[in-house]
């Protein structure tokens, strides 16, 4: 892919940049009967999400986030909304088994076999968490939503990665959905891993990225 960012041809075939989009899209965004929003904090990811959809605008606005692992807890952030009207949404439904209209999914990834790597990192930055543990000088990697479904689905996919990324059980949330980590020991492996060549493509998010790469330069040092 080129750092261009051409829009693909068809967002229902399996290439790098259409595993990303829909990671980020299931992560952190909805389909209705005519439209396919997807969310991101991050400016840059946002112009990239817009580029490989075909998107014309990016809508921006400040928003109140509960903290995934406690509700008693508030932040205000940037959040950057990419929508792609049209028939889109029915059609990646029933390509890929997503949730539509508040109908359940059955999250069939089997498109993107070959583009593991670039739909997990979508995945993580639209619903995973990354935190350092100063208590026990390690990185923490998590993902929360509100469908047990599709966190099992994820945790599925790390089971078939090249790096070794045992988890724990998913368990609910204090927010009502539901969770699972990533033993802390992998972080090591299973970061550098998710962020490899994302440089040269340009499927990333930048903040996000520079977080978890910060945190285990900490653990490193």
């Amino acid at each position: 892919m080129t750092t261009t960012l051409d829009p693909p041809s068809d967002l229902l075939a399996g290439h790098p940049e259409t595993a990303y989009f829909w990671g980020r899209v299931v992560g952190d965004g909805e389909l209705t009967a005519d439209c396919v929003t997807v969310r991101t904090n991050d400016e840059t990811a946002a112009e990239r999400l817009a580029a490989i959809a075909g998107a014309q605008a990016i809508d921006e606005r400040i928003v109140e986030r509960d903290y995934a692992h406690d509700t008693s807890i508030t932040r205000a952030e940037e959040e950057f909304t990419v929508q792609v009207f049209g028939d889109l949404a029915e059609r990646a439904s029933a390509a890929f088994g997503l949730p539509i209209d508040g109908d359940p999914g059955g999250y069939r990834f089997d498109t993107f076999d070959d583009h593991r790597r670039q739909l997990l990192r979508g995945l993580l930055e639209g619903c995973g968490t990354v935190c350092f543990k100063s208590s026990s000088d390690a990185v923490g990697i998590s993902f929360v939503h509100d469908d047990r479904r599709l966190l099992e689905r994820i945790d599925a996919l790390l089971s078939a990665i090249p790096v070794d990324a045992p988890t724990g059980e998913v368990s609910e949330s204090s927010s009502g959905g539901y969770w699972f980590s990533v033993a802390d020991a992998a972080a090591s492996d299973l970061g550098p891993w998710l962020y490899e060549d994302s440089e040269e493509s340009g499927l990333f998010a930048p903040s996000r990225r520079a977080k978890l790469l910060r945190s285990l330069d900490r653990i490193d040092a």
